[in-house]
């Protein structure tokens, strides 16, 4: 009977596994995160990079060859 004790001790106190859950559940909140800021500012986003594409190539325009 103190074997079967030791035995569910032992069982509780693996925690061999608990590292990976948690790394993924920190990996599941930050993508949770991208999306929902992707969702939030996407236009704001898609607008903010348009024009910083349209003024990088407006300035390389001015470049003399």
């Amino acid at each position: 009977m103190l074997k079967l004790l030791a035995l569910k001790d032992a069982y509780i106190k693996d925690i061999q596994g608990a590292t990976a859950i948690e790394y993924g559940l920190i990996a599941a909140g930050i993508s949770l995160a991208i999306v929902a800021v992707v969702f939030t500012f996407g236009d704001q986003l898609e607008t903010t990079f348009t024009s910083m594409e349209t003024a990088m190539s407006d300035a390389n325009d001015q470049i003399p060859n």
